[in-house]
């Protein structure tokens, strides 16, 4: 039986004959007895090869794997051996993933704690609780599309360029199907009203259930399949350049603290063509970001790191006059001699790192004015300029209570 298991092509073989088994309707549990008996493990890098042959060869269409994607899974769980696999780094793509899988995983394991309480009640009163309580779950479940989307739009094109194109299809299949089994599970969980104990255990057999487990499911093939065969595959100029757009779909349920950047990788300059500024967190048009500057409750000017002012918001209700008359002067010539020692400490101060912030209020008439001052770093932590930035706080220094019901600020004069 030594053979079986040092040669790739019958351990393949055998594997592509135990698939056609459980397609002709053999229990999976027996057919993984035979493969663990037989191989003991079987690598990663097999699975899906064996997959894109059987496709390949016609002997299964894409449909078929799809319909039986879920019996393949079941079959191989703890027979699929990750040795030689390549060490994913902190901050990576592949790590991003895996440490989405994990959080994606937490919240299965709270649902199912869940439906165990759930089926466990002895009356009806607590129902609209513990649905209320599983809604919020499952909307935290539905983050997983940006996952799925980042797989179907960033990773399967290369995993097509290297001829691999029948798993991410049947991968892309699977996708569909959780979509529309957590919409389903969701929309089910809506209806509270008359809903018994009788009623809820075959809904969350029938209906939440499939949905949670299909999400842990795709995290196993992921984790134990795709992610390091996808690692063996790609290079890391390809790995990095879905880094870079990552942001354009966003993250599910994790934000990476760590950017990874490989060695010998140049950067590129980004893309100024298409109207829109581009920033770590996001994207706008230059309007759109102009908006957002002038709509903030605040007073902003920003003076950069030769001292010179640069910028100065323009809301409708300024506290501090400006006007582009300043714009690239010293901003010590911009104050009052009373007042220019004092900023250029703060300015001095926040360029040698002395400082993190200098906050100062006042009265102006009957209204309390905050003003704070922020050096301003870049990634390397560099000084590259300083923000103030000024609020009038009168009237919400007179808050008190809470605010839950919709109460608009002011009211926009319409003419009436």
């Amino acid at each position: 039986m030594s053979e079986l298991i040092n040669n790739s092509e019958k351990r393949k073989e055998l594997l592509k004959h135990m698939i056609m088994q459980l397609h002709e309707g053999e229990a999976p549990e027996e057919v993984r007895g035979r493969l663990v008996n037989l191989m003991t493990k079987i690598p990663y890098n097999e699975v899906v090869e064996v997959e894109q042959e059987l496709i390949s060869e016609g002997v299964l269409d894409e449909k078929e794997v799809l319909k039986f994607c879920d019996i393949h899974t079941e079959a191989l769980e703890g027979a699929i051996d990750q040795t030689g696999a390549k060490e994913v780094p902190w901050g990576h793509p592949v790590d991003t993933f895996g440490r989405e899988n994990k959080e994606l995983l937490k919240v299965v394991g709270q649902l199912k704690v869940l439906f165990t309480k759930v089926k466990e009640l002895d009356s009806d009163d607590q129902i609209e609780m513990y649905f209320t309580e599983m809604r919020g779950y499952f909307n935290l479940l539905m983050d997983v599309d940006k996952h799925y989307q980042r797989k179907e739009n960033l990773l399967f094109p290369y995993l097509e360029k290297y001829g691999i194109t029948g798993p991410p299809k049947v991968m892309w299949g699977k996708h569909d199907e959780t979509r529309e089994l957590l919409k389903s599970a969701i929309s089910a969980l809506k209806v509270t009203d008359d809903v018994t104990i009788e009623e809820v255990k075959p809904l969350i057999d029938l209906v939440l259930l499939p949905a949670v487990e299909a999400v842990a499911d795709m995290t196993m093939k992921e984790d134990e399949i795709l992610f390091p065969m996808s690692m063996d595959k790609l290079t890391d100029a390809e790995w990095y350049e879905i880094d870079r757009q990552t942001q354009e779909i966003g993250y599910c349920l994790f934000d990476p603290s760590i950017e990874w950047k490989p060695g010998g990788i140049e950067e590129h300059e980004e893309n100024t063509d298409d109207g829109y500024i581009h920033l770590k967190s996001g994207s706008f048009t230059k309007e759109e970001l102009n908006a957002i500057l002038n709509t903030l409750p605040i007073d902003m000017t920003f003076v950069d790191k030769d001292d010179k002012v640069k910028y100065f918001s323009q809301g409708k209700e300024r506290i501090f006059q400006r006007n582009r008359a300043i714009l690239n002067r010293d901003v010590l010539l911009c104050h009052p001699p009373s007042s220019a020692g004092i900023v250029e400490k703060i300015l001095d101060d926040f360029s040698n790192n002395k400082a993190d912030s200098a906050p100062f209020w006042i009265q102006m008439g009957d209204r309390f004015i905050h003003i704070e001052y922020f050096p301003l770093k870049n990634d390397r932590g560099e000084y590259i300029g300083t923000l103030e930035v000024s609020q009038d706080l009168t009237e919400k220094r007179k808050l008190q209570g809470e605010q839950r019901i919709l109460s608009y600020g002011k009211t926009k004069n319409n003419g009436n």
